[in-house]
């Protein structure tokens, strides 16, 4: 990295050729990203002025970096907002979000949420998902809940303003009414879990019980339950983890519901005690920001299912604890191993802009390996065939 050439002109006056003053931005990234954020100020400063305005904008940001590394805010935001004051050049949208992840920290969600919708305008494809996650969350924590909705579905890519959560309550709630107005039907008869069917192959029952409920106060209370804490889910882990938990928490309480409790059973609940264990374990661990509604209910959900259990074990048989301990246990354990992917967690954005140690590069959460994800779910996946086995069935 040492370059006499370099340091003789770091102690020179004048203008730069572009060539020279990239060099100096090259080595002040280095040097920001080996912690000297002071040495790497000194770089970027002596690029400040230099004609081409590009090199100006990413100097400015780099002093705002290097700044805000060294504990002096002030003097960071004030190198940002320069980026945003001069003609537009890719160091535009990063200095917005350096802005905007500033204002959270300091309580200005009117603010942030400008700052963002800045960056917004200006993000590549690839970040827009993200910058709208934010803006829902902002939103939502401002009461604007219509402009939450806009920007959650934004960020789903697609869902529109009824998410993958409420479509699954849509479709229960339809499939179990149609099965309890018409007892005539064959939808209990095809659907239910039953541990002689599955035995003799039925193995698509693992995940069609959740479409059935024995009546509708059974539909009601399961349903509610889905309502308030799938949306939450969703909006932590995105719409196709949501998807896959859901899938695989049924899977595993259907599966305890065959080994334990072998008697035919309906309802979405394990699936549902799968969603809150996921909640449980997840926040605990990863410790994603949570907006005000998510707050309100993420810290109920331990003596809720502790109630709800022992209720189940106190009502004689009539309540499927199997399923209720399987899916609980398959959520705890995903959450543990799944980290959030759609929201900042409290070690990344808004501690962390830019990138910095304890982040992904632009505050994004700090992500476990794919390979401890993929190993995570193969070891539920093992869990599920041993107790399907354990049942009788042969693999």
């Amino acid at each position: 990295m040492d370059d006499p050439g370099l340091d003789a002109v770091l102690a020179s006056t004048g203008p730069l050729s572009s060539a020279t003053a990239r060099a100096l931005l090259d080595r002040g990234r280095d040097l920001l990203q080996l912690g000297e954020p002071l040495q790497a100020a000194q770089h970027y400063q002596r690029v400040i002025g230099t004609a081409d305005p590009k090199l100006t904008a990413e100097a400015w940001l780099g002093l705002g970096d290097a700044l805000f590394r060294l504990d002096r805010e002030p003097d960071a935001i004030a190198a940002w907002e320069s980026v945003t004051r001069l003609p537009e050049t890719p160091s535009t949208y990063r200095a917005w979000r350096q802005l905007a992840a500033e204002r959270v920290r300091r309580g200005d969600l009117g603010g942030a949420t400008r700052a963002y919708r800045e960056a917004e305008r200006r993000a590549p494809p690839d970040d827009r998902a993200e910058i709208a996650s934010r803006l829902g969350w902002l939103n939502k924590e401002q009461g604007n809940a219509g402009a939450a909705r806009r920007y959650f579905a934004r960020s789903r890519g697609g869902l529109g303003p009824l998410g993958l959560a409420q479509a699954i309550l849509v479709v229960t709630v339809a499939v179990s009414l149609l099965a309890i107005v018409t007892p005539d039907t064959t939808l209990f008869d095809v659907l239910a879990l039953d541990r002689a069917d599955v035995l003799r192959g039925d193995l698509y029952r693992l995940l069609s019980v959740t479409l059935l409920h024995a009546g509708y106060i059974h539909l009601f209370f399961n349903m509610y339950a889905l309502y308030l804490i799938g949306p939450i889910v969703e909006q932590i882990w995105g719409s196709r983890t949501f998807a896959a938990f859901y899938v695989l928490t049924a899977l595993a309480a259907s599966t305890a519901s065959i080994v334990f409790s072998p008697g035919p059973a309906v309802g979405a609940s394990g699936a549902i005690f799968g969603l809150v264990g996921v909640l449980l374990a997840g926040t605990r661990v990863h410790h994603p920001m949570l907006d005000q509604r998510a707050r309100s209910i993420v810290p109920q959900l331990g003596m809720i299912v502790l109630i709800n259990l022992a209720f189940g074990f106190l009502a004689g048989g009539t309540i499927d604890n199997g399923a209720h301990v399987g899916g609980l246990v398959a959520g705890l354990w995903l959450g543990l191993v799944v980290p959030p992917g759609k929201v900042p967690t409290l070690r990344s954005a808004w501690q962390h802009p830019g990138g910095q140690p304890g982040g992904a590069p632009g505050g994004q959460p700090a992500m476990a390996s794919p390979l401890v994800i993929g190993a995570g779910i193969l070891v539920l996946l093992a869990a599920i065939l041993v107790g399907l086995s354990l049942a009788g069935l042969r693999l």
